[in-house]
């Protein structure tokens, strides 16, 4: 207990002066000091708390942002932008998990000789990551136009991470490649005889995946192929913010919250080690700062089709080489396409 003595004389301003007489009790001296310190203790953990809750949330909704990332509305169609009959057609992914919705453009080559026959060969879009199925950079409806022009019909659709209307988060490939397998399906039952999958970006990677699972691809053209795995997605998330490299492992351990999956369920591996039995076109340019040449050049190197080759073009950039190289491009693609119906026409007919 401390004691205090009141000075008989007065202070400035008529007030007593009270002086406190220091304790002879140690432990009443070192409680103050005890408590200053807790005091820090406890602003330092909620500090760190509220740190890791922040980088917890930061991360979260980077992880957020991947599975559902923005993609504008689409703002025409087919008969808008090219004067092209064409029918709104809505079916089921191959594992049911997801709605596709699309555009199949119908030829007319055949309605001269038989009204409402069209052709038996499908071109099939697949469209990059962050776009839908109009993707005006590639240009997706002048290709488009370009096979219909080519007596092709012509199947346009939304991955679920695009869609407005049956929205699914984006995976990778691994549901995208059911929803592509059902597109396939839904062209042969249509008629298709032969059908080709033209692939762009993420599509491209998508495609490989599909042809892991299914044989009713009959070729395919790889634009800027795209194969997602951990370095690729550090790779392009540093491209718009630099993260430190441990962020990575937290952010592929969020990722299953938003889509149920994790980046292992990607056979990355198998994909580029893979052998196809169907002709690969494999377009790519040496420029391309989202999809590195080496997994083009990987994947074309290994191929066993007479009829697979690859086009790697100096200084092109990712999607871009359409638009850059309009002619030479459609001459190769083309080309290819030619010789993989002429390979199927003699082999229906030996």
């Amino acid at each position: 207990m401390s004691t205090t003595i009141i000075t008989p004389n007065p202070i400035e301003g008529g007030f007593q002066q009270t002086i406190p007489l220091q304790s002879n009790n140690p432990s009443a001296v070192r409680r103050q000091p005890r408590s200053v310190k807790n005091m820090w203790i406890a602003s330092i953990a909620t500090a760190a708390a509220v740190c890791l809750l922040l980088t917890v949330i930061f991360h979260a909704y980077v992880a957020w942002m991947l599975a559902y990332p923005y993609v504008a509305p689409l703002k025409s169609n087919p008969e808008k932008e090219l004067g092209l009959a064409y029918e709104d057609v809505v079916f089921p992914s191959a594992s049911g998990r997801t709605t596709i919705s699309g555009w199949f453009i119908p030829s007319e080559a055949d309605s001269r000789i038989e009204p409402g026959l069209s052709s038996k060969r499908t071109v099939v879009f697949s469209h990059g990551y962050g776009a839908n199925r109009e993707e005006s950079w590639v240009p997706m409806y002048e290709l488009a136009n370009l096979m219909h022009g080519l007596d092709y019909n012509v199947l346009l659709f939304d991955y679920g991470y695009a869609s407005t209307q049956y929205k699914a988060p984006a995976t990778g490939g691994w549901e995208e490649s059911q929803q592509l397998i059902a597109a396939v399906d839904y062209a042969r039952g249509r008629g298709a005889e032969e059908v080709i999958v033209w692939g762009f970006s993420m599509g491209a990677g998508t495609a490989l995946q599909a042809a892991l699972q299914t044989d009713e691809i009959d070729a395919m053209i790889l634009d800027s192929l795209f194969i997602p795995s951990s370095e690729a997605l550090f790779d392009n998330l540093n491209q718009f913010i630099k993260l430190p490299s441990q962020s990575l492992r937290t952010i592929e351990s969020l990722i299953p919250l938003w889509t149920g999956m994790s980046f292992g369920s990607i056979p990355t591996e198998e994909v580029v080690a893979n052998v196809y039995d169907i002709p690969l076109y494999i377009i790519h340019g040496t420029s391309d700062v989202k999809a590195p040449v080496d997994t083009a050049e990987a994947v074309a190197a290994d191929q066993g089709n007479p009829l697979s080759r690859s086009w790697i073009v100096a200084n092109g950039q990712h999607e871009m080489i359409y638009r850059t190289y309009p002619k030479e491009y459609m001459q190769r693609a083309i080309l290819f396409l030619s010789q993989v119906e002429q390979e199927m026409n003699e082999r229906i007919s030996g």
